[in-house]
């Protein structure tokens, strides 16, 4: 078979497809051009078809209104209807329908002149134009345009929602976990929401595993990680495998996830004048926070004025010391401190009714500085961060609510009052989509019940409450993937608040699950008392006869031997006195003060007084020169005392 020459084959492309070649790809379509889509065309065609369908549906509303107005007029004058105007309408209706479909037809006719390969095009992306029309079409279709009715639901639909953000709020539900009696001072909540752990002014720090726990709601693990002092603040680390434990003590603690001792801050030297000097607080701390980036950082503040930044990995020492001062220069003592959540500030509140904050890697001077957020001698109990981390939320110890634009710091954006608080700890927080503020509210026992109170955000109006119980609300916290919501009183519970529909996980996990019954080989039927000694394995065997024994004791050393004689004096024989055991104590009392010469200490002395005078070697040299000579006074007899006797006294004799 003789190949053809370039003239045959360009006589055979310019002619058509050859058809041997068509058979031997299997389509009839080879070699044809592929077609090319004109966007601005399709959505012109869109534009067009929209419209029409408008006038459409308007020429039918507009139909029915007529018929309404002519049915009326019917019944009130009881004319004979004149419709004609109507039929005008539908004619005209028609006529355009006809001429649509007539169009339409026309456009189907011509194109189904040309071949097309692939499935047919759908009504919405036919042209017009006719050049486009008249190529060949190959390859897949575009995908087919979205309308827009749908979006303009879905639109409306999230307007809705953002207008009233307390249906978000997950409050139908809600379960209660027994922590203890005293008040509930510490929340905190892991990253993942799968464990929650509580402490309070009981010294305890309990666990709680929502996937572990059934509906009797008890908690796994139980500890005192600062012995008698009161828990003043727990958090999980951005990592959710550290916990940071803040008491009433000098010495921040790191414990793991099951409660075991990680690092302990050590203490610093109270003597220094100067608190950037020493390694470590010196004062009861208040509060503590995990830097939100940094894995290992963590930050304190304490009564010794200072708020302090530590590394995990450095226990022995500080990384920085920050010191509050008041416009004065004098120090100020911070209450509470938090991180920004880029964690690039520092905010503290302070005793003064001043709030500071400072950038993370500047100690000396605060970056922004507003010296009566408070009433003074008010302990601000919280300053949390909005998610934006724009906005800067405020708890007082004046009963107020303040928010604050870190942008514009020099006035409060808003200020609610009316909201009582009798503890240091008593914080607030925002919610999840950073619409609502939330705190809670103090009551003395026995005056009514501490409320949950929601602010709006935009414009800080009072929304919602929610009645929690009989006594004052501490603590509360909104975690973000739950969304649920954990409060802890001041009688001893941590209450969690959910939405079936809305929560997801956590308290739902360990409301399903039913409380395990006791199996009844695990319980006594009835309580018994044992006695010491009552069971046979631990009581003593009786002696048979007392011969036996009496021999056993004569060869036992121990038993029989000789009682010792009382010791008199310091030490005889070998033994020593009841004064000491040591050795300084037995040549003390054997050499030094032995007391065995009874005789007159005089003549003791005067013993080797002729042997010093014969022989002078110690003393008698050294005053040789300087030494007076030795003078004693004579003792008179007892006759020449009577012969110097005065005559008075013979007389009176």
């Amino acid at each position: 078979m003789e190949r053809p020459g370039p003239s045959e084959v360009t006589g055979s492309d310019a002619s058509g497809p050859d058809p041997q070649l068509a058979v031997t790809m299997g389509f009839t379509g080879f070699g044809k051009k592929a077609r090319t889509f004109d966007l601005e065309a399709m959505f012109e065609q869109t534009r067009r078809t929209a419209v029409e369908r408008s006038r459409k549906t308007l020429a039918r509303e507009k139909e029915e209104e007529m018929n309404r107005e002519k049915e009326l007029r019917r019944q009130n004058e009881d004319i004979e209807p004149t419709s004609s105007g109507s039929h005008v309408v539908r004619d005209g209706s028609k006529s355009s329908s006809r001429d649509t479909s007539s169009s339409e037809s026309e456009e189907s006719s011509g194109s189904s002149d040309d071949e097309l390969i692939g499935p047919p095009l759908p009504l919405k992306m036919t042209k017009e134009p006719s050049n486009h029309i008249e190529e060949d079409i190959l390859g897949p279709l575009p995908p087919p345009l979205y309308e827009e009715v749908e979006e303009d639901d879905d639109d409306d639909g999230d307007s809705e929602e953002e207008e009233n953000p307390v249906q978000k709020i997950p409050d139908s539900h809600e379960i209660t976990l027994k922590h203890g009696t005293k008040t509930v001072s510490a929340l905190g909540l892991d990253p993942s929401g799968a464990r929650l752990v509580t402490g309070g002014y009981d010294y305890d720090v309990k666990f709680w595993d929502f996937a572990g726990m059934d509906a009797s709601f008890k908690a796994f693990r139980s500890l005192q990680p600062c012995e008698c002092h009161q828990i003043k603040s727990l958090q999980y680390s951005n990592t959710g495998d550290m916990i940071l434990v803040v008491s009433g003590s000098s010495q921040a603690k790191v414990i793991d996830r099951d409660g075991f001792e990680v690092m302990e801050c050590i203490k610093g030297d109270q003597y220094i004048v100067d608190m950037a000097n020493t390694k470590g607080h010196t004062a009861m701390l208040h509060t503590g926070s995990w830097h939100p980036k940094i894995k290992g950082e963590f930050m304190t503040c304490s009564n010794d004025a200072t708020v302090r930044t530590w590394e995990v990995e450095n226990p022995r020492k500080q990384r920085s010391v920050f010191k509050p001062r008041t416009m004065q220069g004098k120090k100020v003592i911070p209450t509470t401190c938090t991180y920004s959540r880029d964690g690039n500030l520092i905010a503290a509140a302070c005793q003064n009714g001043s709030i500071q904050i400072w950038d993370r890697n500047l100690t000396v001077h605060p970056k922004f500085h507003y010296k009566q957020a408070h009433d003074p001698g008010t302990d601000t109990s919280c300053v949390t961060f909005s998610y934006d981390g724009n906005v800067l939320a405020s708890r007082g110890g004046d009963d107020t609510l303040k928010l604050w634009d870190i942008r514009q710091f020099n006035k409060p954006l808003f200020s609610a009052s009316g909201l009582p608080t009798m503890f240091p700890m008593t914080d607030c927080c925002f919610s999840p989509d950073d619409k609502l503020v939330v705190t809670g509210t103090s009551v003395q026992r026995g005056c009514g019940s501490g409320k949950l109170v929601f602010f709006e955000r935009r414009t800080f109006q009072r929304v919602y409450e929610i009645d929690i119980t009989d006594a004052s609300v501490v603590r509360c916290l909104w975690h973000p993937k739950l969304n649920q919501i954990m409060v802890g009183t001041g009688n001893g519970l941590a209450k969690v608040y959910y939405d079936p529909n809305k929560s997801q996980r956590g308290a739902k996990l360990c409301v399903v699950k039913t409380q395990r019954k006791a199996k009844q080989a695990e319980t006594l039927t009835q309580d018994y008392i044992i006695t010491p000694h009552a069971l046979p394995m631990f009581r003593e065997p009786r002696q048979r006869s007392t011969r036996k024994q009496l021999e056993k004791d004569r060869l036992d050393p121990l038993k029989s031997h000789k009682p010792e004689p009382p010791v008199a004096g310091p030490g005889r024989g070998g033994r020593v006195g009841t004064h000491g055991g040591t050795l300084s104590s037995y040549i003390v009392k054997n050499i030094a003060l032995d007391k065995t010469d009874d005789s007159n200490p005089r003549e003791a002395i005067l013993r080797h007084a002729k042997a010093a005078e014969d022989n002078p070697y110690w003393v008698s040299p050294a005053y040789s020169k300087t030494q007076p000579k030795t003078m004693f006074a004579q003792v008179e007899s007892d006759d020449e005392e009577a012969k110097n006797e005065p005559e008075w006294k013979k007389r009176k004799i």
